[in-house]
């Protein structure tokens, strides 16, 4: 059992994986290669527990980003090839054609009070305005900021859900975080509240009932009513220059179809969302935001009617081709990692310091960019043919390739289909040569 690990600084960490026949001194030295400057260092040291060292990932930015009429340079952060040069590929061509057209449905974002009470929802119910009041008071020294910003609570709803769990009740806090994530200020609240909830309790029922045993204050990460949508529209016709030689209308055709399958198959439409995401975490990463949570809400959101489905629509009629999404969205600009790290920071100055809705509606594009660009590689030329030239790097770093065998195996791969096995064979076949 290894006991006060943590409490050990980052170099004797180090040491102490080297002690345990963990890491080898070279693989130390590896890790000690990854440090930054004290100051910067220190920043990133006090963002997680037990570090050992830096784990980087590239940042890319996508030009050429119409969102609303408004030119973005978008920051992303992302370890899959193909990414941002598949947003970028999609976002060139609809800033020909519209850009992306977007709009914040609903900014709410909530949390819940899980408690257990021997009473029923018919005795609650009377008494219901006063504890909202009083749960309300208990929580107003933690809204006084909110509220100068234009947020704070703005709804509180209690369900009764015994007929599910013996004497399980809950409690819905609605919330405006303008433009902070604000998981901190909403547990903070209903932290508070939880406290109240059992005196009040006391106070107006006696024997059993005057017991309430709260089990969670916590927020959720599903927000339904957080809400950004994002829409690409255009004539048929205009669909030619990414229809792969088969012709817009059967492009256009193909991809609805595409769409369709995503729509009644969950198997289909998990991957299919997953190149939704592919751009919205890049960005989400990028400026310092909780991409878990926000994966986490989108596919509770897919699954709402009881199936999980396709969070994209597309519609070809009247000579229209239009493909949009509607996809629930938490994230801040102000608060956590947002303005802590150093480079989400300068990705938020790079995208113009925008509002949390403004951001929203940054990353939903994005999201659509490379759905954009992923459905329309399926239905033309197959999704490995892009993939594996952007992989190829990847895999001549991993065969060590000098600088001379990559420039040569980036001229034979333009024409050439890329395998692992293929660059081996190539890479083999010139070193033969010499």
């Amino acid at each position: 059992m290894i006991e006060g690990f943590s409490r050990l600084s980052k170099a004797e960490r180090r040491e102490r994986l080297v002690d345990h026949g963990v890491i080898a001194q070279e693989q130390k030295k590896q890790l000690e290669a990854f440090d930054l400057r004290d100051e910067q260092q220190a920043t990133l040291d006090n963002i997680a527990e037990n570090t050992i060292a830096n784990y980087y990932l590239p940042m890319g930015i996508v030009p050429n980003v119409y969102i609303n009429g408004k030119h973005y340079w978008v920051p992303m952060v992302t370890e899959e090839s193909s990414v941002i040069a598949a947003a970028a590929y999609a976002a060139k061509f609809w800033a020909q054609h519209g850009g992306f057209r977007t709009k914040v449905v609903g900014t709410t974002k909530l949390g819940q009070i899980h408690f257990f009470w021997a009473g029923n929802a018919s005795e609650l119910n009377p008494l219901w305005a006063e504890l909202e009041q009083q749960l309300l008071k208990s929580s107003e020294y933690l809204s006084e900021n909110m509220q100068k910003r234009g947020g704070g609570i703005i709804g509180i709803e209690y369900e009764d859900f015994s007929h599910l769990i013996p004497q399980y009740h809950r409690i819905h806090v609605y919330f405006n975080t303008v433009d902070a994530m604000g998981a901190n200020y909403i547990n903070s609240c209903l932290e508070a509240m939880a406290k109240e909830l059992p005196v009040f309790m006391g106070q107006h029922f006696s024997n059993e009932k005057a017991h309430c045993e709260v089990n969670m204050a916590i927020l959720s990460n599903y927000t339904p009513e957080c809400l950004v949508e994002c829409t690409l529209e255009c004539r048929i016709e205009e669909l030619e220059a990414v229809s792969g030689g088969m012709g817009s209308e059967k492009f256009a055709d193909r991809f609805s179809k595409a769409i369709a399958i995503a729509q009644v198959d969950p198997y289909r439409a998990v991957t299919h969302n997953k190149g939704i995401y592919n751009g919205i975490d890049a960005v989400v990463i990028a400026t310092g935001n909780d991409f878990r949570a926000v994966e986490a809400c989108g596919h509770a959101y897919a699954a709402r009617g009881g199936q999980y489905t396709s969070l994209s629509q597309c519609k070809v009629e009247n000579g229209l081709f239009r493909f949009s999404v509607t996809i629930p969205m938490a994230v801040g600009t102000v608060g956590g990692l947002t303005r802590a790290h150093p480079m989400a920071a300068l990705a938020l100055e790079i995208l113009g310091n925008p509002s949390a809705e403004e951001l929203m509606q940054i990353a939903a594009s994005m999201g659509m960019a490379n759905h954009f660009a992923a459905i329309r590689a399926l239905v033309t030329t197959g999704i490995q043919k892009g993939h594996m030239k952007m992989h190829l790097g990847k895999i001549l770093q991993h065969l060590q390739a000098s600088d001379h065998e990559y420039e040569m195996a980036l001229k034979h791969f333009a024409t050439h289909e890329v395998s692992f096995k293929a660059v081996a064979d190539f890479l083999q076949h010139q070193r033969a040569k010499k």
